[in-house]
């Protein structure tokens, strides 16, 4: 998808962040809608279906927390990305925010330059390869899923079948931060009881065959694959 044809929607009560934000999203490239409260951010996700929401938390009216809730609501929007702004300090925001559908949160204030980064990475998670949704390719990385094995800088790589469905799961959205209890659930299910432990040893092993810059902890929330 070209950067021309991205849709992202800005919403902050700060006249200043709207300009300043936008003004240097718009430069990149992209189109810029903006909403200065959490109706109009609903309203308006509604109407434009961005592929990327970049909410704020406190706001008038609605805040971003109960946005984001009506937004995951909404079938045509089951695919876009939502990032909360939060100030630096409030971790009771970001967890409230994952708990309300959040993929991941920008801490400001931010730099520009770091920001436009920021929106680069989480919309990178739209690129799927080969019309197969089986075979998932990012950078080096190639997971084929019909197979169980994947193949990384040419090698093949031969995994556990716990360990390449956790992987897997990661992968399928870089950039998203997935809950523990969201990874137990779809990797472990109603197999065995295990405790939060059990994804840690795993991921520490992937991190040992697969390489440590690819798997980020997200303290209190769980993990996240970063390409």
């Amino acid at each position: 998808m070209k950067k021309k044809d991205i849709k992202i929607l800005l919403v902050d009560d700060e006249p200043d962040i709207l300009e300043i934000v936008g003004y240097n999203l718009t430069t990149e490239g992209y189109q810029v809608i903006t909403a200065e409260n959490g109706i109009q951010a609903v309203k308006k996700a509604k109407k434009e279906k961005p592929q990327l929401i970049i909410l704020d938390v406190m706001m008038p009216e609605m805040d971003g927390i109960e946005a984001c809730e009506q937004i995951r609501k909404i079938d045509s929007l089951n695919n876009t990305i939502i990032t909360f702004l939060t100030a630096r300090g409030e971790d009771y925001s970001q967890v409230a925010g994952f708990d309300a559908g959040a993929d991941d949160y920008i801490t400001k204030p931010i730099k520009p330059k770091v920001l436009v980064s920021k929106v680069k990475a989480l919309l990178r998670r739209f690129k799927e390869v080969d019309g197969n949704e089986n075979i998932l390719k990012i950078g080096s990385l190639i997971i084929n899923r019909e197979e169980y094995k994947i193949e990384l800088k040419g090698k093949e790589i031969i995994l556990p079948r716990k360990e390449f469905e956790l992987l897997s799961l990661l992968a399928s959205k870089p950039g998203k931060v997935f809950k523990r209890e969201d990874i137990l659930d779809k990797v472990w299910g109603n197999e065995v009881v295990v405790g939060g432990r059990t994804i840690d040893v795993h991921i520490r092993k992937l991190r040992e065959k697969i390489g440590d810059d690819y798997f980020k902890t997200v303290k209190g929330v769980g993990y996240k694959f970063v390409d």
